[in-house]
């Protein structure tokens, strides 16, 4: 069976473009976040699952969710997923159509974990050096792990910089068990 992720691709991709089509992603953002929720508590999948609940009712309990600016729309690509018996795909679908917009709108979200907990300038300093380097718009998230013992590691999507005590030490170590 294919993975989840793949399967959920061609849906996200297609609600992006009709949402994109209409200026509308922040409504259907939130439509899909919704949906995604509901999709991931073990009660309603299983009513999503169940062979009870026919296609129009699929429908008519989603459709809410659009809002009247996406609504026929929304009502269609709702439908389309429970035809398919793919509504529990839902929270993979809004996450990678979460992606798509994040590359659409140039922005990304960076996650910094530091040893010690950072100044609002240090923050500052550093998503401005991110926004500089990749050339896009920086959405900051800070955590801290004392475990690091010092230094601090970034997560920009893709690309990870680890820059922490702990990750030189153990660069060290396999350098020196080498």
């Amino acid at each position: 069976m294919a993975e989840a992720a793949t399967i959920a691709r061609p849906y996200a991709k297609a609600a992006f473009e009709t949402a994109r089509e209409r200026n509308e992603l922040a409504a259907w953002s939130g439509a899909l976040g919704k949906a995604a929720g509901l999709a991931a508590d073990a009660r309603v999948l299983e009513a999503l699952t169940s062979p009870k609940l026919s296609i129009d009712r699929f429908v008519t309990s989603f459709a809410g969710l659009g809002g009247t600016a996406i609504d026929a729309r929304w009502q269609n690509f709702i439908r389309l997923l429970a035809t398919n018996k793919r509504l529990s795909l839902m929270p993979q679908i809004a996450s990678q159509f979460e992606g798509l917009r994040a590359d659409f709108e140039k922005e990304l979200d960076v996650q910094i974990t530091s040893a010690a907990p950072m100044s609002a300038d240090q923050a500052a300093k550093l998503a401005s050096a991110l926004k500089s380097r990749l050339k896009r718009t920086i959405r900051l998230a800070t955590a801290v792990d004392p475990t690091l013992l010092g230094g601090a590691v970034i997560r920009a999507g893709d690309l990870v910089i680890d820059g922490s005590l702990t990750g030189r030490l153990q660069k060290l170590a396999t350098a020196l068990g080498s």
